[in-house]
């Protein structure tokens, strides 16, 4: 699968340049991804429209990268569970051992990893 086909949804993406969340998805353009950034609040964020909610992406996500901290990230879990990414990382800070459950239940794999590391690493 080239970088182009590879579809990855950003949540927690944020407009400020200092955050890990925006890093993230600058690195992910630099190396060709096709990315969804997703936040409730925000409709554009680094060039690309943002998607509000998980449920209104519509098309398969490879890797979901998370950039929320579990107590806004777990109302949500159901969601994640529903979009049946290839897989989930958890970036630090992000780790919730609820989500990590549904998502072994489901057989979607997951890591805590920082998404930042692995795509310079070449282990992305």
């Amino acid at each position: 699968m080239s970088n182009t086909d590879h579809h990855v949804a950003v949540l927690g993406a944020s407009p400020k340049p200092a955050r890990y969340a925006n890093q993230c998805i600058r690195l992910l353009q630099q190396h060709g991804y096709r990315i969804t950034p997703v936040h409730p609040r925000f409709d554009e964020i680094e060039s690309l429209p943002v998607t509000h909610s998980l449920d209104a992406i519509d098309s398969e996500v490879h890797t979901l990268t998370l950039y929320v901290g579990p107590k806004l990230l777990e109302p949500q879990a159901d969601e994640i569970v529903q979009l049946k990414p290839g897989r989930v990382i958890f970036n630090p800070g992000t780790e919730s051992s609820l989500i990590q459950s549904k998502l072994d239940d489901a057989g979607i794999e997951w890591f805590e990893a920082c998404t930042l590391v692995m795509i310079k690493t070449g282990q992305f």
